[in-house]
């Protein structure tokens, strides 16, 4: 799917983000910061698993090596996320960094956000407003009592504004939260307004089970509503688990056609194969498969190739065997539940 055609179009390395370009999938690596080998070797797997656009730490100037070896092996863009030291932004941006990420609420005064955009502006490199409802600044705080949709989204405008002052308009706006609710109002109110490019994301979500129910309810609500333009599902886990959860969130949500669709049935008491089993095996030996394909895994040989005659290929269990169907037509009878999924394998490598 391609996004909102309304937000500026912003150019991140070699790809755009906005503007009718297609979603990206982000990611962040979490080697320590210092291990440069770990870092670089994190950064290529997360580029292999199919993350569009990569973030990395930066809390000091030792870091700057790590950015500069990560950047000279991948050819996605890397993102510097930015904490505390303003200085660092400006490094990372001669270290090469594609974009600059940092927090409002944590960067110090207005004189560091000038100096900031200052140099990104010289070298064409977009920043990302990333607003936090753990670090929103005392004063919003303040005036709403707690944190609000609508507190954030005032930050995110006021600084927003401040970088348009100083004559900055590359920016990519975020608004994340650990509250899904509170989350998804916020990018729904600046959608109304908000001419840049937004950021999904739930902050803080959990570990891989939780965090990724509450980024599908977060961040599929706001895609369903043609709200955003890149995504990260932040999970407390290896990160390339983040870029399948992702992957999988934007196939399911009929928002990407890269790679396989899965269609499979729930089960019931007509079930007389291993189909939880087998369907799972199925999706981890396709997952890298990219062919813009749906694939069907049925229990039932009676109502699956109709159940899924949509699918482009597919397979339905019987007793003990199977039958394998493309675009609802059965093809093979009677496989053995043993072979229905190399059976199945083997078909849509001839596809």
């Amino acid at each position: 799917m391609f996004t909102n055609k309304t937000t500026k179009k912003i150019k991140c390395g070699n790809i755009f983000i906005g503007g009718g370009s297609l979603i990206t999938i982000q990611s962040m690596l979490n080697v320590p910061a210092h291990n440069i080998e770990g870092n670089v070797k994190q950064a290529i797997e997360l580029q292999n698993a199919g993350c569009d656009i990569i973030r990395i730490s930066v809390p000091d100037k030792e870091t700057i090596k790590t950015v500069e070896a990560v950047k000279n092996n991948i050819n996605i863009p890397l993102v510097a996320d930015i904490h505390f030291d303003w200085r660092m932004a400006v490094e990372s941006v001669y270290a090469g960094v594609d974009k600059v990420r940092i927090n409002p609420g944590n960067i110090g005064d207005d004189e560091h956000i000038k100096e900031v955009a200052k140099v990104c502006k010289m070298n064409n490199i977009p920043i990302r407003i990333g607003i936090n409802s753990g670090s929103l600044e005392k004063e919003i705080l303040a005036k709403y009592g707690a944190v609000t949709p609508s507190a954030m989204v005032e930050s995110g405008f006021y600084h927003i504004k401040l970088l348009e002052k100083f004559d900055f308009d590359d920016i990519v706006l975020s608004l994340k939260s650990s509250n899904t609710k509170i989350m998804y109002d916020a990018y729904t109110l600046a959608a109304e307004s908000c001419k840049y490019p937004l950021h999904l994301g739930v902050t803080e979500a959990g570990t891989k089970e939780m965090g990724i129910v509450k980024s599908s309810a977060g961040i599929g609500g706001l895609l369903l509503k043609d709200i955003g333009d890149t995504v990260r599902i932040s999970l407390t886990d290896n990160p390339i688990e983040e870029v399948y959860a992702a992957k999988k969130l934007l196939k399911g949500l009929g928002v990407s056609d890269d790679g396989i669709k899965f269609v499979s049935c729930p089960t019931c008491g007509r079930t007389s194969i291993d189909l939880i089993g087998i369907a799972k095996e199925a999706e981890n030996r396709l997952k890298d498969v990219n062919k813009n394909i749906t694939v069907a895994v049925m229990g039932c040989v009676v109502n699956g190739p109709g159940e899924a005659k949509n699918a482009d290929i597919g397979i339905a269990g019987g007793n003990g065997c199977g039958v394998l169907f493309k675009n609802g037509t059965i093809l093979y009878k009677n496989i053995p539940e043993d072979k229905l999924l190399d059976t199945l394998v083997e078909e849509i490598e001839k596809m």
